[in-house]
């Protein structure tokens, strides 16, 4: 369950709809880079595990929104402070990348203490 509710696209489309029910298309242009297989994905698992439900409406053309239950709901703090931690973190994560990919993981503190050979 950590796995689905910790993944990038559940965390977007979570707070995505926390503001209210959204139809596909709308919930597509609202997270960006998200691709139409993984937000179907993402969207079926959501359902599945009762965080949202979709309801389909009898219209010409058909209209489906889905939208978050009271247990989806109960997430948004967590999301939140998922979100929160990640915006304040992200350029120190992004130096942290940069430098691993100039030393390789581990590389660094091997090199600069042991000799080699």
């Amino acid at each position: 369950m950590l796995d689905r509710i910790g993944d990038k696209w559940t965390v977007l489309t979570i707070g995505t709809l926390s503001a209210g029910p959204l139809r596909y298309s709308d919930l597509q242009a609202s997270i960006p880079g998200i691709s139409q297989r993984m937000l179907t994905q993402t969207l079926k698992h959501l359902e599945r595990d009762g965080l949202i439900t979709r309801t389909a409406y009898a219209e010409v053309p058909p209209r489906v929104e889905y939208e978050l239950t009271e247990l989806g709901r109960s997430l948004m703090g967590a999301v939140t402070a998922m979100a929160g931690w990640a915006a304040a973190h992200h350029g120190e994560i992004a130096r942290n990348r940069a430098a691993s990919e100039l030393t390789g993981v581990g590389r660094g503190k091997a090199a600069a203490g042991a000799p080699s050979g």
